[in-house]
């Protein structure tokens, strides 16, 4: 492929305690991926995006890495990594792997250093600050996980930022010295054959030097909110300008050895803005936020996202997803929205891969897995544990990855009892009973994906919409013209008469119209 291949890439994410268990003891591992590796190729996908395999205390299932270049115990040692990365290439995959520099856990040596004093080589590589004369923290920002961002250290007599688990102290990315480690730490991967990074909180690096209170968010005041730290605009707490240049140099360390970077931009306030920024020219090759994977399922959503967008980074490179780790898999979450699971699963399926730009998809996604039903005590999500049973967390997008419908534990492992349940729902949905049959949701995305191969232009960023009325949404891209209706009712739109349909789903065109079903759709080529 050419060198910029990533800007129409569809990337498969793969949740490595989750995917396959190879020794077991009910958890998966990386010899595990490696054996499941040809299922992946065989949809069709670009590349394998690996979440968190480092050593850690998985008190946040592994983005708390106590050690950024070695591998956790639990998924092998690092001749197991490349023999995974043997394995992807020979089956023409990429390997991107997630990478978080924002924060380390606590056990990490480094803040182990830092914690002792203000004058040895590691007390400026954390967030230190003093307290309020009374005290208290020194100043008003919020964790995300709740309470105070700030915790006191006695021995150093400051307090330390996290902008997430107390156990998960940030990085000072003012310090130059963090900066080149970081960078290094990238390059130590890709000389192990690493293609690129999926760059956790990209947006979270750098917080005001200056240690300003963030205002106020006017919208908690016409709601309640669950979490304090939606009760801030978080000014000053992340999206520092600062962050862009760190960007920039972390893309000038990978490419010359020809990796590319994903960057998460977690961000509720101007996302589309502040995904434009992060990804222009210089910046990071892709970048993703979860404008998509929330609970807004419209026409003037979608077209809003993708306009906005445009419009500020035509240049730029998006990679636009629908789930991942830390959402409820779509399916579930819009299934207000879906006359039946395995028609939904497709219309969206349709609309994600006919997108300019680059796609992400999560394992099972390709299944149309739905969240399964977990109780208070099989939990293991820091997330969930603390705001149950209003927010249930992030473990029932994390369940193990169905493989064969009758095996223990749906083939995942031979294990008695595995880290989070497989559930029957997902079991019914497994991969060997989707594999064969050609009408399943699996069979769909092999098909689909396979098509959008053949269609060069659909990694360009030109994409002209149609002015439709909800729920139908329609563009043409690519020389394609695309119509879904995201209802679960009939519509009926004007469409040309030269067009050749390539994949419809409860469609029916005749003398310029096209009908379409509760969620049907239409992928056609323009005829010129």
């Amino acid at each position: 492929m050419a060198d910029d291949w990533w800007r129409k890439a569809v990337v498969y994410q793969i949740y490595p305690r989750s995917f396959q268990d190879s020794t077991g003891n009910g958890s998966g591992d990386l010899r595990g991926i490696s054996r499941r590796l040809r299922h992946v190729a065989d949809l069709g996908v670009d590349a394998v995006w690996l979440s968190p395999i480092y050593p850690s205390p998985m008190r946040d299932m592994g983005y708390d890495v106590s050690d950024h270049r070695d591998i956790d115990p639990m998924f092998g040692n690092l001749k197991d990594f490349d023999a995974l990365i043997a394995e992807a290439h020979r089956l023409g995959l990429r390997v991107i792997l997630d990478q978080v520099l924002s924060h380390t856990a606590i056990d990490h040596p480094f803040f182990a250093e830092s914690r002792q004093s203000r004058g040895n080589p590691k007390s400026d590589w954390f967030v230190w600050a003093d307290g309020k004369p009374d005290g208290t923290p020194p100043n008003n920002w919020q964790a995300i996980f709740g309470g105070p961002a700030w915790e006191w250290e006695p021995k150093r007599r400051q307090y330390y930022f996290h902008n997430f688990l107390t156990e998960q102290p940030d990085l000072n990315f003012h310090n130059p010295e963090v900066r080149v480690w970081a960078a290094d730490t990238l390059r130590f991967w890709m000389n192990r054959g690493v293609d690129g990074f999926r760059l956790d909180t990209a947006n979270f690096y750098v917080h005001d030097a200056e240690l300003r209170d963030n205002p106020l968010d006017e919208r908690a005041m016409a709601r309640p909110t669950l979490r304090t730290y939606d009760m801030q605009f978080p000014e000053f707490s992340k999206n520092r300008p600062e962050a862009l240049e760190v960007m920039a140099e972390l893309r000038a360390a990978v490419e010359p050895m020809g990796g590319v970077l994903i960057g998460e931009i977690g961000e509720s306030h101007h996302p589309i803005e502040r995904l434009a920024d992060y990804t222009a020219p210089g910046r990071l090759h892709m970048g993703y936020h979860p404008e998509m994977m929330g609970a807004t399922f419209t026409a003037a959503h979608f077209r809003d996202q993708i306009e906005r967008y445009y419009a500020l980074n035509p240049d730029g490179v998006p990679s636009w997803a629908f789930s991942n780790h830390d959402v409820p898999r779509h399916v579930t979450r819009w299934a207000s929205h879906a006359t039946d699971p395995e028609s939904f699963a497709k219309l969206c399926a349709a609309l994600l891969l006919s997108l300019p730009g680059s796609v992400c998809l999560y394992q099972g996604e390709e299944l149309g897995l739905p969240v399964p039903p977990l109780s208070f005590d099989e939990l293991v999500d820091p997330e969930g544990l603390r705001f149950w049973p209003e927010n249930p967390g992030r473990d029932g997008a994390r369940t193990p990855m169905p493989w064969e419908a009758e095996a223990s534990q749906a083939g995942f492992s031979t294990a008695p009892k595995t880290w989070l349940p497989v559930k029957p729902v997902h079991r019914d949905l497994a991969v060997d009973r989707q594999a064969d049959a050609p009408d399943s949701v699996l069979s769909f995305y092999r098909i689909l994906l396979a098509w959008r191969q053949t269609l060069p232009a659909i990694g360009g960023m030109q994409i002209e919409f149609l002015d439709l009325d909800e729920p139908l949404l329609g563009f043409r891209t690519g020389g394609l013209l695309c119509l879904f209706n995201l209802g679960c009712g009939e519509v009926t739109v004007t469409i040309p008469d030269a067009l050749k349909a390539d994949h419809v789903q409860y469609a029916v065109t005749k003398e310029g119209r096209c009908h379409l079903g509760p969620n049907g759709f239409l992928l056609a080529r323009l005829i010129t």
